[in-house]
């Protein structure tokens, strides 16, 4: 059973986008339209939740799964990406307007990914995520139809800007989660900027936040299955996106991001997750990834201004 935890406690390697869409569009005999690698991308990152060894463990009720926690913390990161960038196809890119018709392919992937991902039966949630996975290929197969009309992919600048909104909400939110292993005492700048903004219930002055010591390496393993999946989606915007931040002079820009988050994959030495003081003896690798993760953000911020600018 040791073997087996060692074997199945490790994550899939990261995967060339361009390849894998056309090793997919060769088999299927498409044609390799804008946003195919995209679309495939994400067909590929799902895929691989259900496909690396030991399958989707997140909701496993059997030893040896029961006994791990780092891959299925690694899953929900991949998973909560995969749900947010089918929510940005479905809604935004691609629709030509607010008012034009949803692809109704797309229309059924979201719904099958936002199952809940610890759901064992009644429904279970790889089954769901394998619906959503035909769901996506079959708006894929439409896409690269000359013929279709019904699936589009629309390569825009607003389409990129919105969905890189999201993304840095989630790396923030991920970069505060990691900097509190150390315990932090958070000045409430929650209203800040707005004399006249309210809150529902009144909060304190200062914010005392750590993250439990038995929660670290779950953050950490989370922090991880979202870069992962960030990485490959990035990688496919660049092919997909090409013109739109060549005219925006944005290609290093997005060059960078995925620099940084590439150095979040770096192989883990030890056997458990470091959490030394802030400038004490031994390591903290939540602070490194947090630094990775928060360098990739302001990287971010600066790509989406670029994207707004006319």
């Amino acid at each position: 059973m040791l073997a087996l935890m060692f074997y199945w406690d490790s994550n899939p390697e990261l995967f060339d986008v361009r390849q894998a869409a056309q090793k997919r569009a060769s088999l299927a005999n498409d044609k390799l339209v804008t946003g195919y690698v995209t679309t495939n991308t994400l067909i590929e990152v799902a895929g691989r939740l259900m496909d690396k060894p030991g399958g989707y463990l997140s909701n496993d009720i059997m030893p040896p799964s029961t006994f791990m926690d780092n891959i299925p913390r690694w899953e929900f990161g991949v998973l909560v990406q995969v749900r947010d960038f089918t929510k940005a196809l479905r809604n935004d890119i691609s629709r030509a307007q607010t008012q034009s018709l949803e692809n109704p392919d797309l229309a059924k992937a979201e719904p099958q990914f936002n199952v809940d991902s610890q759901s064992w039966v009644f429904p279970a949630a790889e089954s769901e995520y394998q619906k959503g996975i035909v769901a996506v290929k079959r708006y894929l197969a439409s896409l690269s139809d000359a013929e279709n009309r019904t699936a589009q992919f629309y390569a825009r600048a607003d389409n990129l800007h919105d969905w890189l909104k999201i993304v840095a909400i989630r790396l923030g939110s991920i970069s505060q989660r990691l900097s509190a292993s150390v315990g932090q005492t958070r000045i409430n700048t929650n209203l800040a900027g707005d004399a006249e903004a309210q809150l529902s219930t009144t909060q304190a002055d200062e914010i005392r936040v750590k993250t439990p010591w038995l929660e670290l390496d779950d953050v950490f393993y989370e922090a991880r299955g979202t870069c992962w999946a960030l990485i490959h989606f990035m990688r496919a915007i660049e092919i997909d996106f090409q013109e739109v931040l060549r005219k925006k002079n944005a290609v290093r820009s997005l060059r960078q991001i995925i620099r940084e988050l590439e150095s979040t994959q770096r192989s883990v030495w030890s056997p458990y997750i470091l959490n030394g003081s802030d400038f004490g003896f031994f390591a903290n690798y939540s602070l490194v990834m947090s630094s990775y993760i928060s360098r990739a953000n302001a990287a971010i911020i600066d790509l989406r201004n670029l994207l707004a600018q006319g």
